[in-house]
């Protein structure tokens, strides 16, 4: 089964005013100097899956400058037996408007026909950043397994803003609070069980495979009690916080308080005090398993986004994630500052030349 981008388009996105790129499922490894639009064009890709892409970026952020005309994405997608023509556009800055085979589709329907995960520099500080950003890590890999996470999400966010209003403004009377603490403690605890359940897939992906890359265990922690896993019981620990939640102006406990820690598993050391080599391959390590569940769960491995992804590997530990992505039959795009760093893909490899001319980037397929 493949997944795979046939053909991409953009046109007026970030510093590409246009540029057309055929491919197939094989790897693809785009290379230029620093600021041409190599991970320009990974963003683009991460659009094909929900959320707001790899730099969290709003959709008028991401129009060309200066014209500022609005944007957009097309894509010929190969997902298991069927094609998708996928249509994602922000006229002017507007939010962004999705359509799959010519139909109006809401973000959330992109994850039934395409998986997408990836790796980019800034995640390189996930063992020593504050617990949000490793919060933000793991709730995108949970949204590769279930889709509906993101819907839970936002309905535990908008009630809990409800509620910290509330907090905030000293409101006592209990009335006020039983409906929204409901519908917190409902999506709160599916939350908290989809994470569970992703890091039980991960954590099988990686006893089962023969990898060059360290294994990385992965453990949820609270602040303070075990976050009950009941909505029932969410529900009751939230109105017996209440007290304490008014004394801070905000909710104390809930998934949101939810931190992911790891530990380099044949050292027994934390993530946090491995080298940052180390680090930089257990990250890499929880990719490539976040990967193969996926093929297991979707029918297809994801694309794959993976951008200077060879900036700490040396050429043993680059041949060794070549081979794995090339054993997982992911398409995968790559980027790096010249062709020498993929020279252990091979042949088969597809190649792009990114350059840039006068603030615009411009794309060229290495034969």
């Amino acid at each position: 089964m493949t997944l795979a981008l046939t053909q991409l388009t953009l046109s007026h996105f970030r510093s590409h005013k246009r540029a057309v790129i055929d491919c197939d499922a094989r790897p693809i490894a785009i290379y230029g100097p620093n600021g041409a639009g190599k991970t320009n064009i990974l963003e683009a890709v991460s659009l094909f899956s929900p959320g707001r892409g790899l730099r969290r970026a709003s959709a008028q952020d991401m129009a060309r400058r200066p014209e500022a005309l609005g944007w957009k994405i097309t894509g010929l997608l190969r997902s298991l037996h069927q094609f998708h023509e996928v249509e994602i556009t922000s006229p002017e800055g507007a939010a962004r408007q999705v359509r799959i085979d010519g139909k109006p589709a809401a973000q959330t329907a992109l994850a039934r026909i395409a998986r997408v995960t990836w790796l980019i520099p800034s995640m390189d500080r996930l063992w020593i950043e504050g617990a949000e950003g490793r919060r933000r890590f793991l709730d995108r890999m949970t949204l590769s397994f279930y889709p509906d996470h993101a819907d839970l999400s936002l309905a535990y966010e908008k009630a809990m803003r409800q509620r910290n209003q509330l907090l905030k403004d000293m409101v006592r009377d209990r009335h006020w609070y039983t409906a929204l603490e409901r519908q917190m403690a409902e999506a709160g605890a599916a939350i908290h069980a989809n994470r569970r359940a992703t890091l039980v897939q991960l954590s099988d992906a990686q006893n089962a495979a023969k990898t060059a890359f360290p294994t990385a265990q992965l453990t949820l922690i609270q602040p303070e009690d075990d976050l009950p896993e009941d909505p029932d019981m969410l529900t009751r620990a939230l109105a017996d916080s209440r007290a304490r939640d008014l004394a801070a102006g905000r909710t104390l406990i809930g998934p949101h308080r939810t931190d992911m820690l790891g530990h380099y598993t044949a050292k027994d050391v934390p993530a946090r005090d491995c080298s940052t080599g180390e680090q930089k391959a257990l990250l890499i390590s929880l990719i490539l398993a976040n990967a193969r569940a996926l093929a297991q769960d979707f029918g297809a491995p994801p694309l794959l986004l993976l951008d200077e992804v060879a900036a700490h590997l040396d050429a043993t530990r680059r041949a060794a994630l070549y081979d794995e992505i090339t054993a997982l039959g992911a398409q995968a795009w790559m980027t790096g500052t010249g062709p020498e760093l993929f020279e252990e893909l091979g042949p088969g490899t597809q190649r792009i030349e990114v350059t840039e001319e006068d603030g615009t980037s411009l794309t060229l397929l290495v034969p």
